[in-house]
């Protein structure tokens, strides 16, 4: 994340679509491992995406919900 600011509606939007975009990866990765795929180069670019995904999901999701002190 750049550290910018957006506005609540901005980011559930956001975190809307890279959540459909990280389902769609969970879909290739599952589709190439039924089918026996052996190219094990594209199956873990897959993987990484999905997990850059992940971590972008997790940073917008804390700009959501900010940490409350107690």
């Amino acid at each position: 994340m750049d550290g910018q600011s957006f506005d609540p509606q901005e980011l559930r939007s956001r975190i809307s679509s890279m959540r459909e975009q990280h389902e769609a990866l969970n879909h290739e990765v599952d589709a190439l491992a039924v089918n026996g795929v052996t190219d094990q180069l594209k199956l873990a670019r897959l993987k990484k995406e999905k997990l850059r995904i992940k971590d972008q999901l997790a940073a917008l999701n804390d700009q959501l919900t900010p940490d409350i002190i107690a």
